[in-house]
């Protein structure tokens, strides 16, 4: 494991040489975007190729005889550390013009000290192969994030955005823990191994505790509340990696505990499918509803949890029923999507990075005609946007068709299963659907149509470091769609940690699917490409007048009489008020010749309403009541520890 700790200690070195030089602040960012580019390159050529060869490493650390950190790389773990790496070294580059605007040099430091932090977080976490190592990881990964997340902490907004953050991420650890906490009671072991002698009613209880923490980390409904908040809030690298990466550990460690438990009943795959389901369709709903585009991303950040857990609830439904297609089908469209997700996400997120970095706003109904002066930005977040609604031919489609596929063949097995593989074919159908009215919406509102603010008509883009992530990771996105083979043998080869031998399964189908899918995108390619060339040799010789559109004898329209994304969607949430309440503001029109109105639109979270009100806010008073603790005489606070020493005496 040398290039892996090699890479990461590059990583960290360059967010503690920024640190140290945030007083030069062109040189500190220089340095920093440098080694987190580096690091994050070899760390990613390291994972291919451990997943592409037939190798596995560990490593394990002993400190002071006391405590021992091991770490293991297998196909699983090297396959979400490509994820990791890929999108932590676009954002790097993206992040040295983003960060330009950003005066304070100290500021600037603390950034890439955290990202740095973050980013080895993430590796150390999909590699620790104890409770401990895991844990400690777990904690950094949270820590660092949260610090990234109030970066803006001028705002008051960031301030409580980072706050609902903590206590949601560090609730989720207090269940992760009480999981840990039986493993350890049952083994007595602090390492990742079988629990064969543990009652089946305990590994149900730990897979529950487990998937309701690793849940709150991967922004499972309902405990996907930050995530609305937090993402908008950090940098917009930041939450490219937030939602990219860094919500998937939640996947991983859903994965990792479905593997160690070693006990394969239907009841796991079932609570993956209905929270999957659930997350899905709601994620996207409450995406409709937004006037943020950030905010916006981060609910779809939920929907696309929701799809993964569909294919993994899938995969485990077919492990539990003995139907081997069905597993490998739906594990390796889950995987997969795991990869195609933080691809398009990160580059989404690029795109409105770029757009409010030129505009000074995330509203989206302030912009439009972003495309005449953003042409990469557009084009790039059209390609990221037709790649999250799963359309042919790009990477998204490939990972939905697999859950697709292993969501149809595990139709014949039984009542149960037969109820839940239509229940996930329409979620998936619903879900896709409702994604593609969502970026027609924010692609018509955002990018075509008349400037609504003399920002958006002035908007240019700058910054070639933030122009090249994005179009590396729109090529991604085609390259996957087009060609899939090695993205999905990669996919099976993790499939294969998972206790799931792909070799043992009738491969005609799964090649037969890989193929299709190239032909059919090249087709679609070629068909796009002819339709170009007879329309431009139909127009070569014309004359192209452009003229206002048809107002119905209207002879002064104004830029406020266009489509907004409330009146877009406003039908479709109307469907939809029972899970998302619609709340409008409008006043009455008064007269005949009203000089002045004004219409706002709001949806509520229905979770947001009752965790909100019902855990945080009696938590936040709580700590409010006991504010007269914290006085500032450190002779009190020593009598504290003095107190909880003796109590941990004579309770132990």
């Amino acid at each position: 494991m040398c290039h892996f700790f090699n890479s990461t200690f590059i990583i960290l070195l360059g967010g503690a040489l920024s640190l140290v030089l945030a007083r030069h602040k062109p040189l500190s960012k220089g340095i920093a975007v440098l080694l987190l580019s580096t690091g994050s390159l070899l760390g990613l050529i390291d994972s291919v190729g451990k997943l592409l060869n037939p190798i596995e490493a560990s490593a394990a650390f002993t400190y002071l005889n006391l405590f021992s950190f091991s770490f293991h790389i297998n196909d699983l773990s090297a396959f979400f550390l490509i994820a990791v790496f890929a999108v932590s070294l676009m954002a790097s580059i993206y992040s040295f013009h983003y960060m330009e605007s950003d005066e304070s040099g100290i500021k600037t430091g603390v950034n890439y000290f955290f990202f740095s932090l973050l980013i080895t977080a993430m590796a150390l976490v999909v590699t620790a192969a104890d409770i401990l190592t895991f844990m400690m990881s777990w904690e950094i990964m949270s820590l660092s994030s949260f610090f990234l997340v109030i970066y803006g902490h001028e705002s008051a907004e960031n301030r409580k955005a980072g706050y609902l953050y903590f206590v949601f991420t560090h609730v989720g650890a207090m269940f992760i823990l009480a999981a840990f906490g039986l493993i350890y009671a049952y083994t007595g072991s602090f390492d990742f191994t079988l629990m064969t002698g543990v009652p089946e009613s305990v590994k149900i209880l730990i897979f529950v505790l487990c998937f309701i923490g690793f849940g709150s980390k991967a922004g499972v409904f309902p405990f996907h509340v930050w995530l609305p908040h937090a993402h908008p809030a950090a940098p917009s690298h930041i939450s490219a990696v937030m939602s990219g990466v860094m919500i998937k550990t939640g996947i991983y460690g859903i994965l990792k505990i479905y593997t160690i438990l070693d006990f394969h009943t239907p009841v796991f795959g079932y609570i993956t499918l209905i929270a999957g389901m659930v997350s899905g369709i709601l994620g996207v709903v409450y995406a409709l509803g937004q006037h943020d585009i950030k905010r916006l991303l981060a609910y779809h950040s939920v929907e696309n949890i929701g799809i993964i857990l569909i294919g993994s609830g899938v995969g485990m439904i077919g492990t539990a029923t003995g139907n081997p297609l069905v597993a490998v089908l739906g594990f390796a469209g889950g995987i997969l999507h795991v990869l195609n997700h933080a691809i398009f996400k990160s580059l989404l997120f690029m795109g409105a990075g770029m757009v409010l970095h030129q505009t000074g706003t995330r509203s989206i109904d302030a912009l439009g005609g972003l495309l005449k002066g953003m042409k990469i930005t557009g084009t790039t977040f059209i390609i990221a946007s037709l790649a999250i609604c799963g359309l042919p031919p790009f990477n998204g489609f490939v990972s939905e068709l697999f859950i697709y596929m292993g969501s149809f063949k595990s139709i014949p097995s039984g009542s149960m299963g037969f109820a839940m593989s239509i229940s996930a074919i329409i979620s998936l159908a619903v879900i896709g659907g409702l994604a593609l009215a969502c970026f027609t919406k924010v692609v018509g509102v955002v990018f075509q149509g008349e400037p609504r603010t003399p920002e958006a008509e002035n908007a240019k883009e700058q910054g070639v470091t933030m122009m090249f992530p994005m179009g590396v990771l729109a090529a991604a996105c085609v390259v996957i769609g087009v060609y899939p083979k090695v993205f999905i043998t990669m996919a099976l080869k993790a499939v294969q940690t998972l206790g799931l031998d792909y070799g043992q399964v009738p491969v005609a189908p799964i090649g037969q699917i890989s193929c299709s899918i190239t032909s059919a995108a090249l087709l679609f390619l070629i068909l796009i490409l002819m339709i170009w060339a007879v329309r431009s040799m139909a127009y070569k010789h014309k004359t192209v007048t452009t003229s206002g559109t048809w107002g119905c004898g209207f002879t002064q329209p104004t830029v406020k009489m266009q489509y907004t994304g409330s009146s877009y969607a406003g039908s479709i949430l109307e469907f939809f008020s029972a899970a998302a309440p619609l709340t409008e503001d409008h006043p009455p029109i008064k007269g005949r010749f009203p000089s002045k109105t004004h219409y706002h639109s709001h949806i509520s979270d229905i979770a947001e309403l009752h965790m909100i009100n019902g855990v945080v806010r009696p938590v936040f008073y709580l700590f409010d009541k006991l504010r007269w603790m914290q006085h500032g005489d450190i002779h009190l606070y020593i009598g504290y520890i003095l107190l909880a020493i003796i109590l941990l005496l004579f309770f132990i």
